[in-house]
């Protein structure tokens, strides 16, 4: 189906693997959460769920065996996420983007799975200003794939479904889309079902017909 895009509003973003490359990043921080309790470095299997995953999922799907997770997220709390800010890279061109979407008068916005770590991963990068609404897994009842962040957005915007395009890259993503009815383009994941395929910031840009 083609976008309308005369009637879009807002653009919403995920964050890992759209906004960021966060490979590097996350794998780092599970890495050393595993080796601290005994466990072999993440497979390429785990990362690519952990990848989707909220924080307490991704910690329940790598220690099953754990009647409580509490020693789990006292180390985590302990150890923290803003040693590994640095291994992220934002994606090239967004910044570009986000001015251009701006100027051309629409809503900038995130909906992530992430939780607490978002506000440092935004101030880290010199981000804070460019959006306009952060929605994260902890401000819902529940994350994605259910359609919370996004009917959040919805709401708190007054915005109808079709008036929202979300930029997402996992399976997560497309079914938040999905389930809460807005436009979706899937980016850098060809193997997901999407109104648009982009592969880079600039196509974003020509999509929605910006200079």
């Amino acid at each position: 189906m083609t976008i309308e895009i005369d009637n879009i509003k807002a653009v919403v973003f995920d964050c890992d693997g759209v906004l960021f490359d966060t490979a590097k990043a996350n794998r780092n921080y599970y890495d050393t959460l595993l080796s601290n309790f005994g466990k072999p470095k993440l497979s390429d299997e785990q990362f690519v769920k952990v990848h989707m995953f909220t924080v307490r999922e991704a910690f329940q799907y790598l220690f099953p065996e754990m009647e409580s997770l509490e020693p789990i997220f006292a180390f985590a709390k302990k150890m923290g996420y803003h040693p590994f800010i640095k291994y992220m890279e934002r994606e090239p061109g967004t910044r570009r983007l986000l001015t251009l979407l701006k100027s051309h008068g629409y809503i900038r916005a995130i909906a992530t799975n992430r939780t607490n770590t978002m506000h440092d991963v935004l101030i880290k990068h010199g981000m804070t200003s460019f959006f306009e609404m952060v929605v994260t897994a902890a401000d819902v009842e529940n994350a994605k794939p259910a359609p919370d962040e996004l009917v959040k957005i919805m709401n708190e915007l007054s915005l109808l479904p079709r008036q929202i395009l979300f930029i997402g890259d996992s399976e997560y993503d497309q079914q938040a889309a999905q389930n809460a009815g807005t436009w979706f383009a899937a980016f850098k994941n060809s193997s997901l079902s999407a109104d648009f395929y982009a592969e880079s910031m600039d196509s974003l840009v020509k999509l929605m017909k910006m200079k």
